[in-house]
């Protein structure tokens, strides 16, 4: 059927937002098609009304030629529309069956057939080839097989369309394998497939087809084996931009007097750091997973501690005991972990950004709330935040627009060393260009910047100078003239005296 699933001039509006602004195109049934577009191109929001959680301002979308206007999420799900999540929801002390089952479990008179229940989910594992059992605890399941269990769950409903929103985030990469296998087998039984990903190589290698959003506009639809990855990038963003990073701006490095030294510290993941920092320089650090770079600014930062060694700041010696410690002295840290040590899931832009800097809002021994709403507005219009609503809630905004929030409140606390985890970690191509653009603005500015990355285009198109790390230890250093691929990857494999 060429046309199953039809959104037909799809406007959602929110309070000061127009997120969707008459959308219409269709999708095959049983093709597997992305939905693709730069953070806040409407994306999640598009799905968001197919999935019932809340209803387009105007517009009509027809699965299978029928009108499919839902009020809820249990009408979409009994309509056969299910979502696998990126983040699975799971109680975790139940068992899997209790999970899987959970609100609708087989019984009379409210006593629960515990056996039929085991004897279901069995069935439905053992269609997706899964080791996992009925009886075992949720909590004990990796990421991977907890999304087993979501996608069970859409089986357990018949559903006839199933949505993927960034599958692979949390996933090893035997996981995604597996993942990918599952869902060629759902494609192969007709069962149409929805899928969201920042990953090019992911679309390209899965899907047949591909919707690009932008700006909550619909561009085009692609045929994914006639078309490159500069052409989808160009209609997702709308302007040439470079699958890498690339620098803007000159070396802005200031004078030959370090703002952070830091002399041998010695901690749990790491001996024997020693480096120095430069204002106005971007200080890239790689190594492969483990290497201890997250640890070391960790141990910078305050929020972990180090046994020996010294942190210098300014000719003078620190002691951070606390990331309160490090930021009082101009420090601050973008952790890559966003969720748990980023924003605050019940706190609007407002309160987000201000998080580090609360003394700066303060009448007295009041906070005054018209500043900390001046101070988000104007932090968030020079992050590029969408929307740029001090009173929108932070928690429901795309990730690249998280990290901006993020960004934001780094920047009220006028730190002048910036540590950057992962910055573009989980985002897409257009809000990590504006990332980077944002970065080389800091340092022209006189911020020193460090940049711990595990993307080596990342890393080679926006340092300046390289660090490379290799089993807790630095292993080598490389100026700009000596970057290349050969050179970093060779620092980061221990050598074999044997």
């Amino acid at each position: 059927m060429d046309k199953y699933i039809e959104f037909e001039h799809i406007v959602k509006t929110f309070p000061g937002q127009k997120a969707l602004d008459d959308v219409s195109f269709s999708i095959r049934k049983g093709e597997i098609h992305a939905i693709i577009g730069e953070n806040g191109a409407g994306k999640s929001t598009l799905l968001n009304i197919l999935h019932g959680v809340f209803p387009a301002t105007s517009g009509e979308i027809r699965i299978g030629g029928k009108a499919a206007k839902f009020s809820s999420i249990a009408d979409a799900i009994d309509f056969g529309i299910a979502k696998v999540h990126q983040e699975i929801v799971s109680i975790p002390d139940m068992t899997v069956a209790e999970n899987l089952f959970m609100g609708k479990e087989p019984g009379r008179f409210g006593i629960v057939n515990k056996q039929k229940m085991n004897e279901d989910t069995a069935e439905l594992l053992k269609r997706l080839n899964c080791d996992i059992r009925p009886k075992d605890r949720m909590g004990d399941l990796s990421a991977g097989q907890k999304q087993m269990i979501s996608i069970a769950k859409a089986l357990e409903v018949n559903a006839s369309v199933i949505s993927f929103d960034e599958p692979t985030s949390s996933l090893s990469d035997k996981e995604v394998e597996t993942l990918f296998k599952i869902i060629n087998d759902l494609k192969s039984k007709g069962i149409t497939i929805l899928y969201i990903s920042h990953k090019m190589n992911e679309i390209f290698r899965m899907c047949d087809r591909a919707t690009v959003l932008r700006d909550g506009k619909f561009i085009r639809t692609i045929e994914m084996d006639k078309t490159t990855r500069d052409e989808v990038i160009q209609a997702m963003v709308g302007r040439d931009i470079s699958l890498f990073a690339k620098r803007t701006m000159p070396c802005q490095k200031k004078g030959d007097v370090p703002v952070l030294k830091v002399e041998d510290i010695t901690g749990e993941a790491f001996s024997n750091i020693s480096f120095e920092l430069y204002p106005g320089e971007i200080l890239g650090f790689f190594g492969l997973v483990g290497a201890g770079r997250t640890e070391v600014m960790r141990a910078v930062f305050g929020a972990d501690p180090y046994s020996s060694g010294k942190v210098i700041l300014n000719g003078k010696e620190i002691h951070c005991k606390s990331p309160h410690d490090a930021i009082e002295q101009g420090i601050a840290l973008i952790s890559e972990n966003r969720k748990e040590e980023g924003i605050m899931p019940n706190f609007d832009n407002m309160d987000n950004i201000a998080l580090a800097s609360l003394k700066k809002y303060m009448s007295g021994i009041v906070i005054n709330e018209g500043k900390k709403n001046k101070n988000a507005k104007e932090k968030g219009a020079l992050v590029g935040l969408k929307p740029n609503d001090p009173s929108f809630m932070t928690v429901s905004l795309s990730g690249g627009n998280a990290q901006k929030v993020i960004l934001a409140r780094w920047m009220s606390t006028d730190a002048y060393v910036m540590i950057f985890d992962e910055p573009t970690k989980g985002i897409d191509i257009g809000a990590k260009a504006d990332i980077y653009l944002l970065m080389e603005k800091m340092a022209a500015e006189g911020i020193a910047i460090i940049m711990v990355s595990s993307e080596l285009t990342e890393v080679m198109g926006m340092s300046d100078r390289i660090l490379v790390m290799c089993d807790g230890a630095i292993t080598g250093e490389l100026s700009k003239n000596e970057f290349s691929e050969e050179s970093i990857l060779s620092y980061t494999v221990e050598e074999d005296v044997s």
